[in-house]
């Protein structure tokens, strides 16, 4: 679950050296990113249940159905979606190494005849006919383009009747404390309320069918502890590289954050069905 960016602490990261002008992209190690997520399964919050859960919403898939994955990261949901959907499936994501471990995973789980993962950018023109897809899905990844931005161009290229699938940080409530608000709008002022983005969903053409909040242990459980075990390595392995420390800085300080203030956000799945 991952494009330009693989959660929010790298994109502080990301926001931080391409505003300092006197640093370029090309000092940026984004390898590094790449090797400390690639030994997760997962790259931001989610889980096998929930994924299953959305899924459930969607009807009329077959084996003849197209289905992307955009911002598939190593695909640790792709698998799970199909596992339990019908259709050819094509992941996406901006990092080879992740399409490697994504190809590899398919291949290994059997699933390479119908799942396949390739090197693209959400945020420019996608490598896909206009209303050729069934299915558009993307886990914690559509903030790389923008919510309301990814709804709207992104439903170029699903047929009438298909259905958009994403899960995206929101807030719970309509007030929340200053520590937790400005952390947000330093990082992705188009986090907003459940209703809002419904009524986003709808203003671009789609038919609301349902949304839900992702459980506390697709944060706990499934990413923060996995991310943990490596942590400590990781920092050893690169002692002294700064973007090393300030990723896993960012790191401990979302999961600080989260536990103080869970109540007040967190991810949900949006479901849309295209009119």
């Amino acid at each position: 679950m991952t494009d330009v960016l693989l959660c929010f602490c790298v994109y502080a990261i990301y926001i931080k050296v391409m505003s300092n002008k006197n640093k370029t992209i090309h000092e940026f190690d984004f390898n590094l990113i790449c090797e400390y997520f690639s030994n997760v399964e997962r790259q931001g919050p989610g889980s096998p249940e929930a994924t299953i859960r959305a899924l459930h919403f969607i009807d009329n898939l077959t084996p003849q159905s197209r289905i992307a994955d955009l911002g598939c990261g190593t695909g640790g949901q792709t698998m799970t979606l199909a596992q339990n959907a019908p259709g050819h499936i094509t992941g996406l994501d901006l990092f080879p190494d992740f399409i490697n471990i994504f190809n590899r995973n398919a291949q290994a789980l059997g699933l390479s005849g119908r799942v396949k993962a390739i090197v693209g950018s959400m945020v420019e023109t996608l490598p896909f006919e206009k209303e050729s897809l069934d299915l558009i899905w993307s886990e914690g990844a559509i903030y790389n383009i923008g919510f309301e931005q990814g709804l709207n161009e992104w439903r170029q290229y699903l047929r009438k009747g298909g259905y958009i699938a994403v899960s995206e940080a929101s807030w719970f409530t309509p007030q929340r404390p200053a520590e937790i608000y400005d952390f947000w709008m330093a990082h992705y002022t188009e986090i907003d309320t459940i209703p809002n983005k419904v009524a986003q969903m709808q203003n671009a053409d789609y038919i609301p069918v349902a949304t839900f909040i992702l459980p506390e242990n697709c944060w706990t459980e499934h990413y923060f502890a996995p991310c943990c075990k490596i942590q400590q390595a990781f920092l050893e392995k690169h002692q002294g590289d700064k973007i090393v420390e300030e990723l896993i800085a960012g790191q401990r300080l979302e999961m600080e954050l989260y536990h103080k203030y869970k109540e007040f956000y967190g991810y949900v799945f949006y479901i849309g069905k295209k009119i």
